[in-house]
């Protein structure tokens, strides 16, 4: 029969999200590695680890890849990564934040100044950018799981700034010095695994057309994809009406 396969359209996407999964999975893996050797194997006495583990579990991850993770961190052969953060402009003058773990900085630098330049960006120097960013901490909790006004007042009894809704989860923020501590107070709390990162919240938004648009959407599209990048930040903002056209 000719025309499309269903099946075949169900696979395609089946075979696209597991390999956006494989990808988150084995980013969660370099950072609980690198927490690991960084501090103690001991979550409980290392904060990023215990952080990092917590985000594992949030997104499913199995039990086994979590403590070969750890394991990792011991092995005399295994990698040593470089925390490296890039900075620079996207069309229209977006400003992008790209942070990295990498075993190869000259490798990574060229990769991401060769993203950069495809999508009519370039590459800037630290400090060029995160001006006009705020540094904070970030605590994501899934809004089905618990009341608003519950984890509102417990955010605020451990020390938070601000918790806000955003889709389907909560957002709790606080001072990056701040982050583990109130993350481990919230999941004791409320019983539930919290995913906690610092992040960088934009000062001043973007506003870009639809041809600029496109090219910074695949500008921090294809830097996520990298094996190296762990997180991507922008400034940009899309009008709604464009937005619904991109969709």
């Amino acid at each position: 029969m000719a025309g499309h396969s269903k099946f075949k359209n169900i696979q395609y996407r089946k075979g696209a999200q597991d390999k956006k999964r494989a990808k988150l999975f084995a980013k969660i893996t370099k950072e609980i590695t690198v927490a690991a050797k960084l501090g103690m194997l001991d979550p409980e006495s290392n904060p990023r680890l215990r952080s990092a583990i917590s985000t594992a579990r949030s997104q499913n991850m199995p039990k086994d890849n979590i403590e070969r993770a750890i394991k990792k961190s011991s092995d005399e052969n295994a990698e040593n990564y470089d925390e490296v953060r890039y900075e620079g402009f996207g069309p229209s003058g977006v400003g992008v934040i790209v942070e990295t773990l990498t075993d190869n900085r000259n490798r990574t630098a060229g990769d991401i100044r060769s993203i950069f330049s495809k999508w009519g960006g370039n590459l800037g120097e630290t400090g060029s950018v995160s001006f006009m960013f705020n540094h904070y901490g970030k605590i994501n909790i899934p809004s089905e799981e618990i009341d608003f006004e519950k984890i509102f007042d417990i955010s605020l009894e451990a020390g938070a700034t601000d918790c806000d809704i955003s889709e389907d989860i909560y957002e709790v923020s606080c001072s990056p010095e701040d982050l583990h501590n109130i993350a481990h107070i919230i999941e004791e709390k409320i019983n539930l695994p919290v995913t906690a990162q610092l992040s960088w919240k934009p000062s001043n938004i973007v506003n870009v057309d639809k041809e600029s648009a496109h090219k910074v959407i695949d500008m921090v599209d294809s830097l996520d994809d990298h094996d190296d990048v762990q997180e991507v930040f922008s400034n940009f903002d899309i009008p709604e009406e464009l937005f619904k056209e991109l969709k």
